[in-house]
């Protein structure tokens, strides 16, 4: 397994600790907490404040129940963390108008200012995690040109970022694959993080999607959290349950091209213009290219694709990263858009990485009807 640079995992426990100092600060200074109290919440903060990469680290390296359990609790705990730590800044911020009331109206508001965010954040928390498993429906219509008269009204099933591993298990699995069997697709593609990367079954997890036969079969491209994993056990197990692993290679489905890059290869540029260069795209016949990460759009427009279909971004999650994600991929981070003559379909995900939480986003498949755009 590849284990994080030691320097990422200091810079993430440093921001977890620092977030959880000041969830400490606002308690007692906003709250009438007793000391004895306050020795306990200072214990309690600190071992969470460590436990989600601890148990993390973990997760990378064994398997088991007991692991499970902990990193599912230590993953809902960051999902409230981030709303605890927004309305903690909050609480600050009204704190400088009330401070010039001072006396009983100043600890009056401090109080019910702190009780008030507390319960947003709360409710907040807790519809991410009803929302989260709301799996949405997408439908949509993609016309390319040269498309192959028997690709016409064809439908494609497009999933991507389901981290299956320790919060998202079989019984997840399942559930994607019931949606995927009423929806009946001609094919399915799967853009990537189908796995987080933790140590876990391959084949037992994916299982209700490896037993999934749609007539064109299933296509699959690698993400980064199979890079951060066992990589070659996930696409083994994929493998021998009959998905096509397109890695860095061109298929070609009934008329259609489609290919697949790794997630490794699309982060050097130079790397991918080659790849897709030794692709020999055929710009006669209509083309799809599986690349996790919605990036390098004028290299893959350069190569002769019509379309690209990717996740990764996740639309952000949960708010307020929707806005980062939007800062990084702009109008690339969810939904069909177009780059030239390329056009590229983002699914923000089906499932979740970290918090199990979705707050101004939604887990989505989408299902592809093609048309012929000539």
């Amino acid at each position: 397994m590849k284990v994080w640079p030691v320097l990422g995992i200091a810079v993430i426990q440093a921001i977890l600790c620092l977030a959880h100092w000041l969830l400490f600060t606002t308690a007692v200074s906003f709250w009438p907490i007793g000391t004895v109290t306050q020795h306990w919440l200072s214990i309690a903060l600190a071992v969470l404040s460590f436990s989600f990469v601890f148990v993390a680290l973990l997760g990378y390296r064994f398997r088991s129940p007991v692991i499970e359990y902990f990193y599912t609790a230590a993953s809902v705990w960051l999902g409230f963390l981030n709303f605890f730590f927004w309305g903690a800044c909050l609480c600050w911020l009204v704190a400088i108008p009330a401070h010039f009331l001072g006396g009983a109206a100043e600890t009056h508001i401090r109080i019910w200012t702190a009780d008030a965010l507390l319960a947003v954040a709360v409710l907040a928390g807790l519809y991410g995690l009803v929302n989260a498993t709301q799996i949405r429906e997408r439908r949509i219509t993609v016309a390319l040109p040269n498309l192959p008269q028997t690709w016409r009204g064809r439908t494609a099933l497009l999933l991507s970022d389901l981290h299956l591993g320790h919060v998202n298990r079989v019984g997840f699995s399942r559930k994607i694959a019931a949606i995927a069997k009423r929806l009946n697709p001609a094919v399915i593609f799967i853009a990537g993080d189908l796995y987080d990367g933790s140590k876990v079954d391959p084949s037992r997890l994916a299982a209700p999607l490896l037993a999934l036969q749609p007539p064109l079969s299933i296509y699959f491209c690698g993400g980064n959290h199979e890079e951060i994993g066992d990589e070659v056990g996930f696409e083994a197990a994929l493998g021998a349950g009959g998905v096509h692993v397109l890695n860095n290679e061109l298929a070609d489905v009934n008329g259609l091209q489609v290919a697949g890059v790794r997630y490794v290869d699309t982060t050097f540029p130079l790397r991918l213009r080659g790849i897709l260069e030794k692709m020999h795209v055929d710009r006669s016949r209509a083309s799809i290219l599986l690349n996790h990460v919605p990036n390098r759009l004028p290299l893959v427009e350069q190569a002769g694709f019509n379309l690209q279909l990717s996740g990764h971004t996740h639309g952000g999650q949960v708010f307020p990263f929707t806005w980062f994600a939007h800062r990084a991929f702009g109008r690339f981070t969810r939904g069909l858009n177009s780059f030239g003559t390329l056009q590229v379909l983002t699914s923000m995900g089906a499932g979740t990485w970290g918090p199990p939480m979705r707050v101004g986003t939604a887990p989505e498949v989408f299902l592809i009807t093609f048309e012929s755009a000539d």
